[in-house]
């Protein structure tokens, strides 16, 4: 006897979200999550001191505004406000020269130059005008045929050229920064195909949704959707880790909110062998190192319009693409890529009154056991001296820490998997649905399903939908 149509193991924003596409249509579901708090990516912990709420991994949510599973929920209801500093995202140059892509296109552009302003208003405006059509391809499997296959050859075309071709086709750094700095959140060489459609993606979701945080942390997300979840009869329980099939209760359905390594570890040989053989080849991304302050101030940035930016680029658009193509290699970067994030400038839920967070993390190589945080804390007391006499206390997440608290961020990919061209198209390995195994009703609804890492739920809500498809009509 089976007490539940579905059962969700991991209880992350993709976890929770397949769970809730499954509760709305009336099907039974649990989801069983091993840590003592659900969250997964999307968890904030006090890190380092009492009153300092951080972001452990996902901090800023462009595409929680932009997924359209999320933005069909009744989220606010169960607590969830969304927080939009001034200016989504920027990129320093130098101490005191800086570009900042800012909510207005023109006013992005502005910042370019005659040429290269014109250039950015011609690559970004027509797919920001035209996202609503590009959203349902992109925020999903890649092998269906396109609803609107006009728009979506148009981001193609582009999307799938190296990003060192869209670089290529701006004058001056300020453009090319901007650039690099957005593609390479694919985490691979800016000369690898695809990657353009990262450095297009980001600033588009800056103009068409902000680059916002969630008020009091990330945490508040998948609150919101656990209290959701529960409100349509949805169970959870935590604390309880799955190691094999027979920890699990009787379902018609089991969806697995991990990568591929995980879900052979738990499903073993109920996984026919020739399956488990393809999910072995499946590769993994490069690592983060990861780094969180609680200060005694605001960053002292020499440029001062930095402080209004929720996101910070660290790097030159030669040495990011150095940096991307070093860790692919495995190699340690002589400049890594930095992102940073100041949630509490514009959330005072973060600190307490007059005190500050910081969240910085760097692109590292897979498993890299060498310390990066001198390396952080160099590039920001270098466009913000005095930096380091603020710091009252630091907590440093090395590939190990991320695997530690979380199984699939093994070796400190945080991604889900290495966003090659065969693992954009074909994620996790080629079959006409990524979501089903090959054992019968056993799913992947991580973001080692497309449409990939981020936390916007589409991976769950994609999985639920082969759910109710295959096994629960």
């Amino acid at each position: 006897m089976t007490k539940f149509d579905a059962v969700v193991v991991g209880a992350g924003p993709n976890g929770l979200s397949a769970a809730i596409a499954l509760a709305q249509a009336g099907r039974s579901v649990k989801v069983v999550e091993g840590a003592d708090t659900i969250g997964g990516g999307a968890r904030t912990m006090a890190l380092t001191m009492p009153g300092f709420r951080h972001d452990v991994c996902s901090a800023v949510h462009p595409l929680g505004l932009g997924s359209p599973f999320f933005r069909r929920l009744p989220l606010g209801d169960f607590g969830l406000e969304w927080v939009h500093p001034e200016i989504p995202f920027a990129h320093p140059l130098s101490p005191r020269e800086a570009v900042f892509v800012e909510r207005s296109i023109g006013a992005t552009a502005a910042q370019l130059g005659n040429t290269d302003g014109a250039e950015y208003r011609r690559r970004i405006e027509p797919f920001v005008q035209d996202w609503g059509e590009l959203e349902p391809q992109i925020l999903g499997p890649m092998l269906r045929i396109p609803r609107h296959p006009v728009a979506m050859a148009r981001f193609g075309l582009v999307g799938a050229l190296p990003a060192k071709v869209l670089l290529n086709a701006f004058s001056d750094e300020p453009a090319k920064a901007l650039f690099a700095g957005a593609s390479a959140h694919g985490f691979l060489p800016l000369t690898r195909m695809l990657t353009a459609s990262f450095g297009l993606l980001y600033p588009i979701t800056a103009h068409r949704f902000g680059w916002p945080f969630a008020a009091g942390g990330s945490q508040s997300i998948v609150d919101a959707l656990a209290g959701y979840l529960r409100s349509l009869g949805g169970e959870i329980e935590t604390g309880r880790w799955i190691n094999r099939m027979t920890d699990l209760p009787p379902a018609k359905a089991t969806l697995f909110d991990v990568t591929p390594e995980v879900l052979i570890r738990i499903v073993g040989d109920q996984l026919p062998r020739f399956y488990r053989t393809r999910l072995k080849r499946f590769r993994k991304g490069p690592g983060a190192f990861k780094v969180d302050y609680a200060l005694d101030g605001p960053v002292p940035w020499a440029n001062q319009r930095l402080a209004l930016a929720g996101t910070i680029h660290i790097g030159s658009s030669e040495s990011i693409a150095a940096s991307e193509a070093a860790i692919s290699k495995g190699r340690r970067p002589a400049r890594p890529f930095i992102l940073v994030a100041q949630q509490s400038m514009s959330d005072p839920l973060r600190a307490p009154v007059g005190k500050h967070t910081l969240w910085a993390y760097a692109h590292v190589p897979y498993g890299s056991t060498e310390d990066f945080s001198g390396a952080i804390e160099h590039e920001i007391e270098h466009l913000a001296p005095g930096f380091r006499d603020l710091v009252l206390e630091r907590c440093i997440a090395a590939p190990d820490d991320l695997a530690a608290y979380n199984p699939n961020y093994a070796g400190g990919d945080i991604t889900g998997g290495a966003y090659t061209v065969s693992q954009v198209v074909f994620r996790p390995i080629p079959g006409r649905n990524p979501y089903a195994t090959a054992a019968p009703g056993i799913y992947l609804c991580s973001s080692s399903t497309p449409p990939g890492a981020g936390v916007h739920g589409m991976c769950g809500y994609w999985a639920a939908q082969a759910v109710l498809k295959r096994e629960l009509a």
